[in-house]
């Protein structure tokens, strides 16, 4: 495994919290050619009701959910071997109405190439933080 410093940890922690940011923009959401960008073509996301899906039923999905705004907070990252991310955060989603909704989320992220691809999500819904 690389032996990463210190400042090449804290690089890493902004460019994949960036992505995970990019992911919950209802641009990108929107954008086949966006998804497709940032997924690995063997991405799996275990949904919360214990599904799993693959890169194209996420993208269908995700493509046809309802504009709300995301935010993430707690952000961390774990260097699990040379190129390979986990990242977990907690998510805020508010709703047009303004309700909101919050959950734990974890993803593995792989560099393939020049570029990180998310290729594992799971999301688990969560109360409101104490």
């Amino acid at each position: 495994m690389r032996d990463y410093s210190m400042q090449n940890q804290k690089e890493l922690t902004e460019t994949i919290r960036l992505l995970e940011e990019k992911l919950l923009e209802p641009a990108t959401r929107h954008s086949t050619t966006g998804l497709l960008e940032l997924l690995a073509d063997d991405f799996i996301e275990f949904g919360r009701l214990g599904n799993v899906y693959n890169k194209q039923v996420v993208i269908s999905r995700i493509q046809k959910e309802e504009t709300a705004r995301m935010t993430l907070s707690d952000f961390k990252i774990v260097i699990l071997a040379a190129d390979i991310i986990l990242a977990t955060y907690r998510a805020t989603k508010t709703e047009v109405d303004g309700q909101q909704s919050y959950s734990l989320r974890s993803s593995i992220w792989r560099k393939n190439g020049d570029k990180w691809q998310m290729f594992f999500h799971q999301g688990t819904a969560a109360g409101v933080k104490s």
